[in-house]
């Protein structure tokens, strides 16, 4: 059995954290879970229970430590977990990210790194209190004390707020063409470009492809109920534009996906969705 569970951030770390979120299955010792990951912002995940790898290679997996930095993906990310896990997740928004790393997101873009290589002693207390905390909310005050530690240490540098713009335009209009973005925010093309890859990653195509078709697939997991002009509005050129960008982003076609059940990325789905309320 599969439980998920999720919380909004507090109001003044809305800028830095998108969502926090639990995540269990009470499952046999010996059971496997193999799914995949395909996620529009990076996450700090806390692996508390269970045996968590993720393939690097084909047929190669590889162990990131109990505390990653996952970075936001282009491309799917095959994981595997094995028996009963718990698995406290940190859902990081791209205008906070120049106040939390020193180093740019495409660094850590379809890639993952033990976050103590990044925050040293922060990152093992959150660790430690995490793992000790009584309930989800002492976890959720364990995690935002660190965080609010984190960012003294940087300066409490505030949010990018043409990143946050550009944000909502991805989460809520995807199928706007660049130049006009960068024309909304008052700058280059290139200028966005460069501001992408530092914040959210990737290039503002690929940011907004993927955030279509992570519009698509919640849709067709039944998250939400979006209007009849939204889905209008999602819609790809022809078919195969659309099995194309399935094959891109998720690894097979729309019908396969349908068919498919897939725990972990449909959780990731949810919590998704919960986060645009």
């Amino acid at each position: 059995m599969l439980l998920s569970r999720n919380y909004a951030p507090s109001g003044d770390l809305a800028p830095f954290i998108r969502r926090h979120y639990v995540f269990e299955a009470h499952l046999p010792d010996n059971f496997e879970l193999i799914d995949k990951l395909m996620s529009e912002t990076a996450f700090i995940r806390i692996l508390l229970k269970g045996d968590w790898a993720a393939e690097i290679r084909p047929k190669t997996w590889s162990t990131f430590g109990p505390i990653p930095l996952m970075g936001p993906n282009s491309v799917p990310r095959n994981v595997r977990v094995t028996g009963p896990f718990l698995v406290v997740g940190i859902a990081l928004r791209p205008q906070g990210w120049r106040s939390l790393f020193d180093m740019p997101a495409c660094d850590i873009a379809d890639r993952a790194v033990p976050l103590p290589t990044l925050w040293g002693d922060l990152a093992d207390r959150l660790l430690c209190e995490v793992s000790t905390a009584s309930d989800d909310q002492a976890i959720v005050r364990s995690i935002e004390a660190i965080v609010h530690a984190r960012l003294a240490q940087g300066g409490n540098r505030p949010p990018d707020e043409a990143v946050a713009r550009f944000e909502e335009i991805a989460r809520h209009d995807s199928t706007m063409p660049i130049a006009d973005v960068a024309d909304l925010l008052g700058m280059s093309t290139r200028q966005l470009e460069r501001i992408c890859r530092a914040t959210f990653g990737h290039t503002p195509k690929v940011i907004l492809r993927r955030s279509r078709f992570l519009d698509t697939s919640q849709a067709m997991r039944g998250f939400g109920e979006p209007s009849k002009e939204h889905l209008t509005a999602l819609r790809y050129f022809d078919q195969s534009h659309l099995n194309r960008e399935f094959r891109h982003f998720f690894g097979m076609t729309p019908g396969m996906f349908v068919k498919t059940q897939t725990p972990l990325f449909t959780a990731g789905l949810k919590l998704r969705a919960d986060g645009l309320s």
